[in-house]
């Protein structure tokens, strides 16, 4: 499945659904064909999301510190970091919030 996440506050954005199941699982909701964000819950969307963010930079870092302890080099991330991929619809979330538009996907 692909994810076509709407507002008329931005323009949309689109993301494969393994990222959009991931994304939609940390900020509470359940990954589903259709659904909203309201504007209400932007804020701890926002929140949930930048959490996540952070305990998955700490964790590179602390395994990367584990590595040099052993005296070996961690291999580089593979991918995109949640950073990277979450950070499209974070700046989603910032705009519509501050027009007032909910986020919408499916519909």
């Amino acid at each position: 499945m692909i994810y076509k996440f709407k507002s008329k506050a931005t323009g949309d954005v689109i993301m494969m659904g393994p990222n959009g199941d991931q994304v939609l699982r940390l900020i509470g909701k359940e990954p589903a064909a259709k659904g909203i964000i309201e504007v209400a819950a932007m804020p701890a969307a926002m929140a949930a999301i930048e959490r996540a963010i952070h305990d998955d930079e700490d964790a590179r870092k602390q395994a990367e510190a584990e590595a040099a302890a052993e005296g070996e080099v961690l291999p580089p991330r593979e991918g995109v970091s949640l950073r990277q991929r979450a950070w499209p619809m974070v700046e989603m979330m910032k705009r519509a919030h501050a027009a007032g538009h909910e986020i919408v996907w499916g519909v």
